[in-house]
């Protein structure tokens, strides 16, 4: 709302738990985001497009995503560089913008979702058509527990080690640190890895939901403000639980795939935001899941 309000908007957001926007035409700016946010980066450079004059968003977030919109708003033909780089700017565009065909790049929460699927359950998997280079600090926290990791061209094997060993800290970070969107899956499989494991959460307040549902089914998880600590147990059992959240629910997707006995997740509608028929994929290889 701050980017937004750069260019002009008018945002009213109290309005009954709605936010409201108009304009009478949105002028270039230099904007400063507080944080590296990707959805305000996003929305700023969406909008600055159409903006009349330049705009300089600074503090940008550096995530694929950013650099992949960036590819597509010059195809359509607006002008738009520096994504990936903490400086992004933009050159209002008064002309109608092209139609064009663009494929997304492979979604690296995704992939990574998989990849703790395969290690969480002793599997092995090979994910075809990714962007090795997005799943750097996943692969290497996979390595750290005991995986084996082999990326050949776009394609990536996970192979889940023998023994699967706790990590003393992981600290969710903007790109290319670890992701906060795979703090919660990677919490699941912790809870199974021998020894002590800590998580420092740095980008969301309250993202630990998912934590009272885990401890139904028998995890060993201690909060102390944004700081989560896992002891390993030797085994996680099924239980009827709630998907508050996207990632959340996905953590308890991989928590049920290794849980003695059945899992029951509820709340699956905000799962389906972010995985289009998980069900079926993790059926494919072998997962004993249905939708009811």
């Amino acid at each position: 709302m701050k980017a937004l309000r750069s260019l002009g908007a008018k945002i009213n957001d109290t309005n009954g738990g709605y936010i409201s926007c108009e304009t009478e035409g949105l002028k270039g700016s230099e904007i400063y985001l507080d944080y590296p946010s990707v959805g305000a980066t996003e929305n700023a450079m969406i909008a600055a497009v159409y903006a009349q004059g330049d705009t300089i968003i600074r503090n940008a977030a550096k995530e694929p995503e950013i650099i992949d919109l960036q590819n597509f708003l010059q195809k359509i033909g607006a002008k738009v560089t520096g994504a990936g780089s903490s400086v992004i700017r933009i050159k209002g565009y008064d002309k109608k913008l092209t139609k064009v065909e663009h494929t997304v790049i492979s979604d690296r929460i995704i992939t990574g979702t998989y990849m703790v699927a395969a290690a969480i359950t002793g599997g092995n998997v090979i994910l075809k058509d990714i962007t090795p280079e997005h799943i750097i600090s996943i692969a290497s926290v996979l390595r750290d527990a005991g995986c084996q990791i082999n990326i050949k061209r776009n394609d990536i094997q996970v192979i889940a080690g023998t023994k699967m060993d706790a990590i003393e800290v992981i600290r969710t970070l903007p790109y290319p640190g670890f992701p906060t969107d795979m703090q919660a899956q990677m919490m699941a499989l912790l809870t199974l890895c021998k020894g002590t494991s800590i998580i420092i959460e740095t980008i969301f307040e309250s993202r630990y939901k998912h934590v009272d549902e885990l401890l139904k089914m028998g995890a060993n998880i201690r909060i102390d403000g944004r700081m989560a600590v896992i002891k390993g147990v030797n085994r996680l059992n099924g239980a009827q639980v709630v998907a508050r959240d996207l990632r959340g629910g996905a953590a308890l997707i991989l928590a049920g795939l290794a849980a003695h006995g059945e899992t029951v997740i509820t709340g699956i509608e905000h799962i389906d935001r972010g995985y289009y028929k998980v069900e079926e994929k993790l059926s494919e290889i072998g997962a004993d899941i249905i939708r009811n």
